[in-house]
This record gives structure tokens, sequence and C-alpha cells, in this order.
């Protein structure tokens, strides 16, 4: 969208913001379809995005780079490609024998990183929500340790998904706030400050080639995008969601839901375009998963003679739920058409990621690459697709295990036995000291990093408690891991959840009321971390209701529990 139709867009919106709200009144009256409010939508928020072009990446050397002294080329370090995907369920890979629809669709490439490197069977996102872990990821910090504690997300967008109601959901209401008043920054500019130190500025002091590709969702004006934060080049959606083709391509097969109001404001709008460095932004020509994993591939091709550092952040499998023709055709053996979507999506994400491994090993560069794959948080309820964290409890939103418990696999043949299994509970924050341990260079001493090199951990070197206590906050949701204890503290309910993961993976047994020493002792330690935190850069504008064992389909009941999450 071009800065003249975005302004456009939100000036109508804004002066439109009163019909859209009585538009949302319908919403209830009419068993939860939109309305007037979405033909508003429609009509005024459609994105006006350039038709497709093709975009060249810099071509790095076209041979091995030699020594000064003229001899041998110099030892490179590894490269390096982290993989994130986008809300996938716990329970969607099939390497401990899992996997959607029943394991339908083998994830074996997905599965192979781990196989042939090393699983980290207990990793934490470092939220429940997208943008805020994809923050701790690139700073090997606690978002919250420079103000990133919510998702980016524009004020009338909050206004709106927020007074949507639908029969069985009135007993508990999502909760507006109000627009954050004058000193919220504009949706554009609620980015990740340039004073913190991305993995791909650490990277660039050690001679990488730096690339992002897909999903970035910390900033949108020019001074919070990739290349403001270390990135050379970089190819990116615009916004945390995004279609994966327009509704209307023969290619694709669509899922719609008539339950969430986030989905139905995606299709209304239908986001769809991309932007290569400080260009345009345009529409792809195919199936978004393909195009991201196209590029992905390029990428790898042109840099294979220097020391490269690719983040390739798919959207898939978040919603809307699409699948291209092709992987829906391939699974006609799934009856439920919703489920069958969603198996086709992880079908060609797994595809994918074999393209990227395949395209390293032509170029030679396999056995000398850390390939890190993880997740930025849980499945959500709003998928309406029963087990996708299974056995887990709570969804993407909520600090319970199904809502941060994620994958995080590491695959670096030449640095990392092959078939490790590591069982100390570790996180997204550990990412960035392991990356910057692999390419030899130090984390930066004038700031507090949170994570820690877990190489060591991979490579049988060191055992034991990676850390004293993981940690997370959002508004007044706060919660602790210290060994096996885990305390939630949450104000909507007002409550103390108290669980041993060792004897209650499934945080089942509610221990606050039988262990009162132990409750005080850790409520203790939050409320010194919680102090260490810093304050918010954009205040909440609204928190949604979401029930622990149910789908947002499944009408609500008073004896439900549930938390309320910020934005």
């Amino acid at each position: 969208m071009t800065p003249r139709t975005r302004h456009r867009v939100w000036t109508i919106l804004g002066i439109l913001t009163g019909v859209l709200l009585l538009g949302a009144l319908a919403v209830q009256a009419m068993g939860g379809r939109t309305g007037l409010l979405l033909t508003y939508l429609r009509v005024f928020m459609r994105e006006d995005n350039a038709a497709f072009r093709e975009i060249a990446w810099q071509q790095g050397p076209t041979s091995p780079v030699a020594s000064p002294a003229g001899g041998a080329p110099e030892a490179r370090p590894p490269n390096v490609i982290l993989i994130v995907v986008d809300d996938l369920g716990f329970n969607d890979l099939t390497l401990r024998g899992a996997g959607v629809a029943g394991g339908r669709v083998p994830t074996l490439n997905i599965d192979a990183l781990a196989q042939q490197g090393v699983s980290f069977d207990v990793a934490y996102s470092g939220n429940a929500t997208c943008a805020p872990s994809r923050a701790a990821i690139l700073t090997g910090r606690y978002a919250t340790r420079f103000g990133f504690e919510f998702t980016p997300t524009p004020k009338q967008f909050m206004q709106v998904v927020t007074r949507m109601e639908r029969p069985g959901q009135t007993l508990h209401r999502a909760i507006y706030f109000g627009d954050g008043g004058p000193s919220q920054p504009a949706y554009e500019d609620m980015g990740l400050p340039q004073s913190e130190i991305t993995l791909a500025r650490l990277l660039q002091g050690a001679g990488y080639h730096t690339a992002q590709i897909g999903k970035w969702h910390l900033g949108d004006s020019p001074g919070f995008r990739a290349y403001a934060h270390g990135f050379h080049e970089s190819l990116s959606l615009q916004h945390g969601g995004s279609m994966f083709l327009p509704t209307d391509d023969p290619r694709v097969v669509n899922a719609r839901s008539d339950t969430d109001p986030i989905d139905q404001f995606l299709w209304a709008v239908e986001p769809w375009g991309v932007r290569f460095n400080d260009g345009e932004v345009f529409r792809p020509d195919r199936y978004l998963t393909d195009y991201l994993t196209d590029h992905a591939v390029r990428v790898i091709e042109a840099n294979r003679h220097r020391p490269f550092f690719l983040y390739l952040a798919y959207n898939a499998p978040h919603t809307p739920l699409q699948a291209s023709r092709e992987d829906y055709d391939a699974l006609a053996d799934i009856a439920d058409h919703r489920l069958r979507v969603y198996a086709a999506m992880i079908r060609s994400l797994d595809r994918g990621i074999g393209r990227v491994m395949e395209t390293l090993r032509a170029q030679g560069l396999d056995q000398d690459t850390l390939v890190i794959f993880t997740n930025d948080n849980g499945a959500p309820h709003y998928v309406d697709l029963a087990g996708l964290n299974a056995p887990l409890r709570g969804w993407k939103a909520t600090y319970f295990e199904g809502g941060i418990r994620v994958p995080l696999f590491m695959r670096w043949p030449a640095g990392i036995p092959a078939g490790a299994r590591v069982t100390t509970p570790v996180g997204h924050v550990d990412i960035f000291s392991t990356v910057a341990a692999a390419a030899g260079r130090p984390v930066p001493s004038d700031r507090i990093i949170d994570g820690v090199d877990l190489l060591p951990f991979a490579r049988g070197e060191r055992s034991g408690e990676a850390h004293q206590s993981l940690y997370w906050r959002t508004d007044d949701y706060r919660v602790m891991r210290a060994g096996d204890w885990k305390l939630q503290v949450t104000e909507r309910p007002r409550k103390d959840w108290l669980y041993n993961l060792a004897t209650d993976p499934g945080e089942r047994r509610n221990l606050a009321g039988e262990e009162p020493a132990r409750l005080a002792a850790l409520k203790a330690a939050l409320a010194d971390i919680d102090r260490q935190q810093a304050k918010p850069l954009w205040r909440t504008l609204g928190a949604g209701y979401i029930p622990l064992d149910k789908m947002l389909r499944d009408p609500q009941a008073p004896d439900d529990e549930y938390v309320y999450f910020a934005n």
C-alpha cells in the first residue's frame, strides 16, 4: 500500500468508525455475521497494491574468497538459517508420533531437522502471541525489557473486533480499553526500537550477508523495517496476517470462519502484498508459502560463497485458512473440509522446508549451515480445530503450556551431533546467544541478555538447568517457571495458578491453595523480575477472553476456566 493509499484508508476508516461500530452491533443480531460492517471493510479497506514484479537479490562472490595472503580461501563461519513458522500447533508435527489429522500429513522434512541435529524438548516461546516472540528471538532479551509488550494493533481494528459478538458467547465479552490517548504511536510506528541489537546487526559485524523473508511484524514505518535492524535485504509482509492467495484465485481452496472476528476481518480486507527492501508493495504471483520458499532458495544460491544469515519467517499455518488446490487434492481422505485445508497448509510448509534443505545440499552448504526451526507460539482456539496443542492445555494468547511450548530444533552437522535430545527448559531468548557463539561473536555487554548459549547442551558438554527461571508478562498477566514449578498470576480472573509440571504437565491441578509457602516465594521472585522490566512502548487497547479447554465455536458456560489476554 502506498503512503497516499494508506492515509486514505485510515482517514476514511476513522470517519466511519461510528458507522462501523453500529455495524458491529448487528453482529449479535445476525448470528455472528458481520453484515454492514464487513461491507464497509470490503469497500474502504481493500488494499490497492501494485501488480506482481520480479525482484533481484544481491549476488555474492562467484567463487570462494581467497585469504589476504593469497593462499587458500579463508575459513568462514557457519551460515545461519532461522526458520520461524506461525501459530503451529504443538501436536502438528509427526516427530514423536503425533501429527495433524491423526498423522495423515507426515512432516518428514521438519522432523529431520531434529533427527539430524538436536531437539530441545521443553522449549518456550518468548510470548503467547507473535510479535513479542519475534522481538525476543531477534534480541535474546525478554521483549518487556525494552517495552515491546503488546502486539502492534491498529486502534480501529481493535474498536471493531472487540465489539463483535455471537450467540452463546456473551457471558464473557472482549474488552476495549480505549484508543490509547495522544501518546499512542501510529500502528506503523509500533516497532522494535533501533536501540536494540538484533541478531542480524550482530552478524553483520562478523561479515555476514543478512536477508529477511516473510513475516516481520516489528514495525512497518521505514525506521522499524528489517533493513533498519541489520538486514541487507528484505522481502517482507506488511502486516501480522496475510492471505495466501486472493480469495477468488482458482489455485486456492478457502475455509472461512463464521465465528472468528479476526478471520472475518482478514477475508473482508484481503491483505495481499509484499515489499522488497524499501520499494512499493506488490502482489506475489503464487501461493504465498511457495513464493517465500522460492526466494529463500534464491538467497541461498546467491550467497553460497560468503557467510549468510537468512531469517525465513513463514506465516503458515496462521489464519486465514487457505490451501493450494494441489495440496488440498492430495488429502482427499480427510473428510472435514476445514481440517483438510489446515492439513494441506502443513503439507506445503513441510515441502518448502524440504526445498530449503535440498538447496543447501545442492550448493555444498549442507554440513556447515546452522539451521534453526521454531514456532512463534501455540495454535489458537479461533482456528476451531480440536487437539492442535494436545496433550497440552491452553491456546495461543494464554501462558498455559499450549500457548507457549514450541518446537526448537537445531541442525549443524559440522558442529552438533545428530539425534541429541535436551530436556532442560529453554526458550526463544536463547537463540541469539547460541547463534552468536556459533559465529564466534560475543554478545553485547552493555545490556542484559536473557538467553544462554545452547551449543554446550546440544553437544552433551553441559547438563542441568539452563535458566534459574523463565519469565513472561503481558499487562497484568505475569508468569514464571522456576525448575519444575510454574506460577501464573492473572487479574482477569483474579487468581493464582500454581503447577508442578514434573507431575502435572497438563496443568490440571492448581496447587496454589496447597502450597502457600512456595506460592509466596515464587510470587516474590516474580515481582522482583517484574520490577526490572521497562514501561510498555504503547498501551494495550483491548483484551480477549480465551477459554482454556474449549474452541471459539463452543458455547461459553459459567464453570469454564479462562484468562483474558491483552492485545
